[in-house]
């Protein structure tokens, strides 16, 4: 091309209105990267990311929440740096979460009077209520909000005096390690003898009978039943012979126990030979039960059913959310030697091994718990016919621990409660054998430096050359 003055005008004109657009291209950027915010997580199992439940809990939240982080200001120890990016995934969805930074070096009178025990804890404030985090992760910091909006009031009464299972028992009958890992996420247990005190708490979120060994008495069945007539949420344990007298408030609701223990042949495909044991893995459509999808253990369960001429006038919703196996059935004999199904006596499955019972009532008593009124006067029930299956002995088998976790939060209308799996990167270790170990050294440290040195050298002697 020949070079004139106009043609070097032109390109002078081109030159100028690339670094004008260009600017102008890069000051747009600037100005949207200001105004929008756009983050994509990669990793294998999104652990950069709040999971649905935490962001469902965030838009339930009405109100500022305030954050105190007391961290130490220093670049060597990167704490600040790990609680803004935790935070920020959270003020995503919640604007008016704000975060404040105290450093305990410059400030030690306020730590103190604050009680702060470790470098990065986090005190959350919520409507004059306030809860300490020590262990900086998605669960225990949306746990912690999900307390504060419940404003500390979720409790459940257990009556004793009857050889109930505790809920802080620490023997293998009882339920002490299930409650004390809900004691975690703010679930307040108490136990309440009928005989001494014959009053239900008001504030309980569900009263609890958890298979009792001996009978109760007139006076105490009569307050169990009026609790339930007045709304009441209920969660009723028993185990094979229930010898608790309770047959009226089983009347009350509609539903009787079988005969007899529940005998499950599939347990020996898992190589149990214990007859009296019993494993789930269908389970029915309800919100205890809905994407659960782990296999639950059942030791020495009953069977429930329900009395066919009380269906139609009830006004209970009764729902089966826990079903044996087609090949079940409740066994009426001993359970030693060969088991059979005896066609006269026994009673073959599927079979209910939990019901779920809810009704909408009218709440004008003082007994009505402030959860039940909470959620449109729903009462809610659950019986279940074995209390072994989340005790000390068994809650570790399959999913029984997250089973039993399911039930409390329904029957105490906590069906929103987090429960979040930590996510762990699958690919942060690469384990090598000896052998792959030397040839990846060779390679690396002998083999790829001298190809390199020798490149080096040969393209050296050849210019050398010319």
């Amino acid at each position: 091309m020949e070079v004139t003055k106009k043609t070097r005008f032109q390109l002078r004109i081109q030159n100028i209105t690339f670094v004008v657009l260009f600017l102008t291209g890069m000051s747009l950027l600037a100005w949207i990267s200001n105004r929008y915010n756009l983050q994509m997580d990669w990793t294998a199992t999104n652990r950069n990311t709040l999971s649905e439940a935490s962001i469902a809990l965030l838009q339930r939240i009405p109100g500022p929440v305030k954050v105190t982080a007391f961290a130490t200001d220093s670049e060597l120890v990167p704490v600040r740096k790990s609680i803004r990016e935790l935070l920020a995934r959270y003020q995503q969805h919640k604007d008016d979460l704000h975060l404040n930074f105290i450093d305990p070096n410059t400030e030690p009178d306020k730590t103190r009077a604050m009680e702060i025990r470790v470098d990065g804890e986090l005190v959350i404030e919520y409507q004059g209520r306030t809860e300490h985090v020590q262990q900086l992760n998605e669960e225990t910091l949306s746990n912690t909000l999900q307390r504060l909006l419940r404003g500390g009031s979720r409790s459940l009464t257990f009556l004793s005096g009857h050889g109930e299972r505790a809920p802080s028992g620490r023997a293998n009958h009882d339920l002490g390690s299930f409650f004390q890992e809900l004691a975690k996420r703010g679930l307040k247990t108490t136990a309440q003898a009928l005989s001494t005190k014959p009053e239900i708490p008001a504030n309980s979120a569900a009263l609890v009978i958890a298979s009792p060994q001996v009978k109760y008495l007139d006076g105490e069945v009569k307050l169990i039943r009026d609790y339930v007539h007045k709304g009441g949420n209920l969660l009723w344990v028993m185990d094979p012979g229930d010898p608790s007298s309770l047959q009226d408030l089983a009347q009350d609701l509609g539903i009787a126990l079988h005969a007899g223990t529940l005998v499950d042949p599939t347990t020996q495909l898992l190589g149990i030979n214990d007859p009296s044991f019993a494993i789930v893995a269908d389970y029915p459509n309800h919100p205890i039960t809905r994407n659960f999808t782990y296999l639950t253990l059942f030791p020495r369960a009953c069977a429930l059913q329900r009395l066919e001429q009380d269906q139609k006038k009830s006004d209970w919703d009764v729902a089966r959310f826990l079903t044996s196996a087609a090949r079940s059935w409740s066994e009426t004999g001993a359970l030693a030697g060969s088991v059979e199904f005896d066609a006269g006596k026994d009673t073959m499955g599927p079979l209910s091994i939990g019901l779920a019972l809810s009704r909408e009532i009218n709440r004008t008593d003082a007994t009505a718990t402030k959860q039940a009124t909470d959620t449109k006067n729903e009462q809610r029930i659950v019986v279940l016919c074995d209390g072994d299956f989340f005790s000390n002995a068994y809650l570790g088998n399959q999913g029984n621990q997250k089973l039993a976790e399911n039930i409390i939060n329904w029957v105490g209308h906590d069906d929103t409660f987090i429960d979040i799996p930590i996510k762990a990167a699958p690919d942060k270790e690469l384990v090598l054998s000896q052998t792959a170990g030397i040839i990846i050294a060779v390679i690396f440290l002998l083999l790829l430096p001298i190809a390199l040195l020798a490149g080096g050298i040969r393209i050296w002697l050849k210019r050398r050359k010319q």
